[in-house]
């Protein structure tokens, strides 16, 4: 398995390329923009893109879904009917097209690997985090040392908290991959997250 982190747009999402490493089949995380970028990633690692993965629908995470769909046109979108049913009727999540609805418990193959979806509303209604062996893409639920935003549409602090500590109460050790800023790890939030530390107490 490869990972390649690839920030992106005006916010410097992170998009990630989930790369199997063995079928080089390939999955996209929150192409928030920059689809040249993404592209040439793409391009270099001579993968194929079986999917694209959505943590959420604010658009700095869909960004460069309609040009990856001109390029990828039998690459499914996933993203939880919950966003998806706010496509357009507010403005930080415009239409990106037609998506495929994922939710809690659901896994998908990318060639080899297995992607399970972990509901981690709070940030979005819809909001995911995603889980491939002991790595977790967190999206904006989860950052180091921090949490997403609330205050937007559909935001909910006390869901975000419930999430945060859903995450924390997994067992063992597992890699976070937030959607923006730098890497962590669950062993390391447990101990140094304030808002982990407080819903886990709660």
């Amino acid at each position: 398995m490869t990972i390649r982190t690839l920030p992106v747009g005006q916010l410097e999402t992170n998009c990630y390329l989930l790369i199997d490493d063995a079928t080089k089949q390939c999955a996209v995380i929150d192409p928030g923009g920059d689809e040249n970028v993404i592209l040439r990633q793409i391009q270099a690692d001579g993968v194929t893109v079986a999917a694209i993965l959505l943590t959420h629908a604010h658009h700095d995470h869909t960004g460069a879904v309609r040009p990856l769909r001109e390029h990828f046109p039998a690459a499914a979108v996933y993203l939880h009917p919950a966003d998806a049913a706010m496509l357009g009727q507010v403005p930080l999540m415009p239409p990106i097209g037609q998506t495929i609805p994922y939710q809690e418990g659901d896994t998908l193959p990318v060639g080899q690997l297995s992607v399970k979806v972990l509901e981690t509303p709070g940030h979005t209604p819809g909001g995911v985090t995603l889980q491939t062996g002991r790595t977790l893409f967190t999206g904006d639920t989860l950052f180091y040392g921090s949490i997403g935003r609330t205050d937007f549409p559909g935001g909910d602090y006390d869901a975000i908290m419930q999430s945060v500590r859903r995450l924390g109460q997994l067992e063992g050790d597992y890699a976070v991959l937030p959607g923006h800023m730098e890497g962590s790890t669950l062993a390391q939030e447990r101990v140094s997250n304030p808002y982990m530390l407080q819903s886990m107490r709660g």
